[in-house]
This record gives structure tokens, C-alpha cells and sequence, in this order.
């Protein structure tokens, strides 16, 4: 049985990194990490994964609710956001999306 890639968009590299070991350590497998919206909708194209893990605070012209919505609008895949940032504004603007959940920063490494 092929493992689930899980596609990571974080533009902190330490954290990107501290998740994509966590990632492996539970058996996903990570094609990739992109820091920008735009290159994770480029990414998710090329490399198309079970499920991305979204920061929605991003470098680059859109943000990751607009890379999630993009996703999920051509590609039908599940985005999780991984954010610190959920004020209330942007948690409804990340509803619309229709995300697959939300993981709030700093996180545990407890599996549930």
C-alpha cells in the first residue's frame, strides 16, 4: 500500500521542517514544501497529493486560504489549515474554503 503524500505549505522553514518530520514519523510521505500560494497550487498540480497542511499566513501574492480555495476549486483535494493566525475574520473567510480541519500553532506531537 502506497503511503498518503501529504503536501506542506508553511513559509516558516523550521516549522515546515518540524512537520514534515512529524509527517514521516506517523508514515506520510512528503513530496514537497512550498513557502508561497502560488507555488503550492503549482505543486499540488505536479505532484498531486492525498491532502495538503495549509498556513494560511504566506509569502507571495495570495494567501493560503486562497491557495486552499484554488485546491480545492481544480483539484478536489482536502487542505487542513496550520495556522496561529485565526481571528475571527480570517476563520470565516477559511470556512468558505470547506477545509478538511484546522491545526492550531504551536502543536503537540500526541497523536489523537
Amino acid at each position: 500500500m502506497a503511503k498518503a503524500k501529504v503536501l506542506i505549505v508553511e513559509d516558516d522553514g523550521i516549522i515546515a521542517m518540524d512537520l514534515e518530520s512529524r509527517l514521516k514519523s506517523f508514515g506520510y510521505s512528503v513530496p514537497g514544501i512550498v513557502s508561497y500560494g502560488e507555488d503550492a497550487v503549482k505543486k499540488v498540480e505536479e505532484c498531486r497529493p492525498d491532502l495538503v497542511f495549509m498556513d494560511i499566513v504566506l509569502k507571495g501574492e495570495i494567501d493560503g486560504i486562497e491557495a486552499a480555495d484554488q485546491i480545492r476549486t481544480q483539484f478536489n483535494i482536502p487542505v487542513v489549515f496550520v495556522t496561529a493566525h485565526m481571528d475571527e475574520d480570517r476563520l470565516e473567510r477559511a470556512k468558505l474554503t470547506l477545509p478538511f480541519g484546522y491545526v492550531i500553532k504551536p502543536f503537540s506531537g500526541q497523536r489523537a
